[in-house]
């Protein structure tokens, strides 16, 4: 390994692309010090299912030779990358962490993994998730561990997506969010995760779980690495019925580090309920601790009630386990013995729901939508915990787990509505908390300018994980 390749797996996308503009490092280089990480580290912490070593350097060579020659294609050209495994990828596995797709090989590539690879990035390999992107580990797959605590969960789904950028086996990723998928790990790991407004990214080519409530975003070591990503990655492709035309506002780094005039509405009735037993007030603690620094910034914080929280919870998950069964049914009826037990069980809860009872959640989405909607009439974003825990150790997960942890992520999805994990700080035993934080439709560019200066003044993301002890 070359005597700088710490200094390299340390770099954000932005320093980076940087540097490769300048010729000061070669995607090559570059690509060599995150495959020798990998090399390092997936044996312990089950990031990658597949790793695309052969690929990634003729890649990297690519990028090289077109930089050398004066065809910069921008901020991803020649950086290291990888997607959650249920991203098609042509003539690569793509498996979704389920047997069902064990050996599954796309022959075509996702809308997002052809946008990456036409801005010129490097594809590391294929991540870890929990099984079928619901609950579980998939039978002969591995759990991925949180780098922070290898005892302790990673989250799920995108579990693999957020230990590969919080270990430096990644300089990004792509995640998949139907209740939380994204945010929760990157709170977890001490990494950025956004979930953009549904219809913003294209979802042609992933293998979905819930048609309604299934969104994809990228997960980023800084914020303004995942507005390098959305940027790649999104706009309207004929493909997906539910992508959106809207035009996306490129991100821009402001000279500004105050948030004079900007009004935050906190619902602390849902998010900061400290009487329910499952919130953590060490969680809580932190999430206070970043509004007031919001309010020291120049920010408005101001309590609001949305009547419809209180019944999001359930909505979201009569949806998801609903659309989640349809989407499995099939397979469940002939071929049960392909699911872990834990996937099996939550998946067919969903097939127990009435029609009366998936039109009920859906009516509650509806009233959601709308109280939000009058909110941001008043308001420009909404803050919050973005867990109502730290990561919890890996106890044996039972049937009931994804009914009984809490969500403080799922209304976004509910709604639709764009909403952004960053690190926040660090509970007495070193675990990372994020902070939520969530915008009006299709108002990333905003969302993206919130964060990035809560984490510029904070700058909590410069705490990274020791991994002297698991490293080989």
């Amino acid at each position: 390994m070359d005597d700088n390749s710490n200094f390299l797996y340390t770099r954000s996308i932005a320093e980076a692309s940087k540097l490769i503009e300048r010729r000061d490092i070669s995607p090559v280089e570059l690509t060599q010090a995150f495959l020798d990480r990998i090399r390092d580290l997936n044996c312990s912490l089950n990031a990658y299912i597949t790793v695309t070593q052969e690929i990634a350097i003729r890649q990297a060579r690519k990028a090289e030779k077109e930089i050398q020659a004066g065809f910069y294609k921008g901020y991803l050209h020649g950086i290291p990358i990888a997607l959650k495994d249920l991203f098609d990828t042509e003539g690569i596995k793509t498996t979704a962490g389920s047997m069902l797709f064990k050996n599954r090989i796309p022959v075509k590539d996702s809308t997002v993994t052809a946008r990456l690879n036409e801005s010129g990035a490097i594809l590391l390999g294929k991540l870890a998730m929990s099984e079928n992107a619901i609950a579980g580990i998939g039978i002969g797959f591995k759990d991925p561990k949180n780098p922070w605590d290898i005892s302790r969960t990673a989250g799920g789904s995108s579990n693999g997506s957020a230990v590969a950028v919080a270990s430096g086996m990644a300089m990004g990723a792509m995640g998949s969010c139907t209740r939380g998928s994204i945010r929760a790990p990157a709170s977890y790991c001490n990494v950025v995760g956004l979930k953009p407004t549904y219809g913003r990214v294209s979802r042609h080519g992933v293998l979905p779980l819930s048609w309604t409530l299934d969104h994809v975003g990228p997960m980023t070591y800084r914020v303004e690495d995942a507005a390098i990503m959305l940027d790649a990655i999104s706009g309207y492709d004929k493909n997906d019925p539910t992508s959106s035309n809207q035009s996306l506002k490129k991100f821009e780094i402001l000279s500004k580090r105050r948030l004079d005039g900007i009004k935050i509405a906190v619902a602390k009735h849902y998010f900061f309920d400290k009487t329910r037993p499952e919130v953590d007030p060490k969680v809580i603690k932190i999430a206070e601790e970043a509004l007031e620094k919001l309010d020291q910034l120049g920010a408005i914080i101001e309590e609001i009630n949305i009547p419809a929280l209180e019944y999001a919870d359930a909505a979201a998950l009569v949806i998801l386990l609903s659309e989640g069964y349809a989407v499995h049914q099939r397979d469940i009826l002939t071929n049960p013995e392909l699911y872990g037990e834990l996937n099996l069980l939550e998946l067919r809860v969903g097939g127990l729901f009435s029609n009366t009872e998936y039109i009920s959640a859906q009516r509650i989405r509806t009233i959601l939508i709308q109280q939000y909607a009058e909110a941001f009439k008043s308001y420009d974003f909404f803050a919050s915990p973005t867990f109502a825990m730290v990561a919890p150790t890996n106890l044996v997960p039972t049937p009931s787990a994804i009914t009984q942890m809490p969500s403080f992520t799922g209304p976004y999805n509910l709604t639709g509505l764009p909403a952004i994990s960053v690190p926040a700080g660090f509970t007495d035993e070193g675990l990372p908390v994020g902070l939520q934080l969530a915008a009006n439709a299709f108002k990333e560019h905003e969302l993206l300018q919130l964060a990035y200066i809560y984490e510029r003044e904070t700058c909590f993301y410069k705490t990274r994980p020791n991994l002297s002890l698991i490293h080989n």
